[in-house]
This record gives C-alpha cells, structure tokens and sequence, in this order.
C-alpha cells in the first residue's frame, strides 16, 4: 500500500467506523481530495469504491487490517502528523463527533510514534482525542451496515 492510499484509506475508515457515512463527510472527503496534491496519481473513486466492497463484506474486520496495516507501515513525524490531520478533519466533518469515532482516533493514534506535544502543537485544542480513557486493544463495536458506492451520495 502507498502511503497516498494509506491516508486515503485513513480518510474512509474514520467516516466508515461510526456506521454511517453522511453527505457532510462526503462533501469534505471530495474537497479534501481535490484541493491536495496527496491524491494525485491514483484514482481516489475506484479505491474508494472498492473499499465499500471491502467493508461491505468483512465488517469490522476491514477496520481491524486497516489498524493492523497501519502498525506494519513505516512513516515519518511529518507524515503521522498528517495522517492524524486527515482523521481528525473526517472525525469532524459532519459536525457530530461520536464516541466511536474518538474511540477509533485512539486506536489509530496508539499506533503512531507521534508524541502528544506533536500531536497538540500542529492540532490545538485537540485534547480531548488524546484522553487516555479508553483501552485501546480492545474491539470496536460494529453493528453490520452496508455502504453504497461513493458516487451513489451525490
């Protein structure tokens, strides 16, 4: 996996893990990916359709090997400050931040080699994504749901 769909990949399970994906979230997933040049040279959509696929048919497991691959994927402070950005902006992106989304930020966050200090100093008054009142080793709670493709929200 390239790093390009590894935030891209970031960016779809943080809409996906609360169980519904809404208009707001497409809407700031599609400015997100036309106004960066992370996403040039891959075809966001196909991914993107693919990965409704994905989910659609492995459920919670789908969230399970994203984290996994993210743990085995070398990256640098520069690029996890990134991707923490990318969640944080899906996390907010619908204006209704829910306990399973700040729950997943977690899991992705106990996985990177960021500090907090980093963490806080690029994203200010982000703390209460870092609380640790959580453990993160344990499962997120999936009730089965089944996307539609991306161009099926327009």
């Amino acid at each position: 996996m390239t790093k390009q769909e590894l935030y891209l990949k970031t960016i779809f399970c943080c809409i996906a893990c609360d169980g519904e994906i809404v208009q707001e979230e497409i809407k700031v997933m599609k400015a997100m990916i036309a106004e960066s040049s992370l996403f040039m040279g891959i075809e966001p959509e196909a991914i993107l359709n693919a990965y409704v696929s994905e989910i659609n048919k492995d459920g919670i497991l789908f969230l399970k090997k994203y984290l996994n691959e993210l743990s085995d994927i070398d990256l640098t402070v520069e690029e996890e400050l990134r991707l923490v950005g990318l969640a944080i902006q899906m996390i907010e992106a619908d204006n209704n931040i829910e306990y399973s989304e700040v729950k997943f930020f977690k899991k992705i966050r106990s996985r990177l080699s960021v500090s907090d200090e980093q963490i806080l100093e690029q994203y200010p008054c982000k703390e209460n994504l870092l609380l640790p009142d959580i453990s993160v080793s344990e499962d997120p709670i999936w009730n089965f749901v089944t996307f539609t493709k991306f161009m099926e929200y327009e």
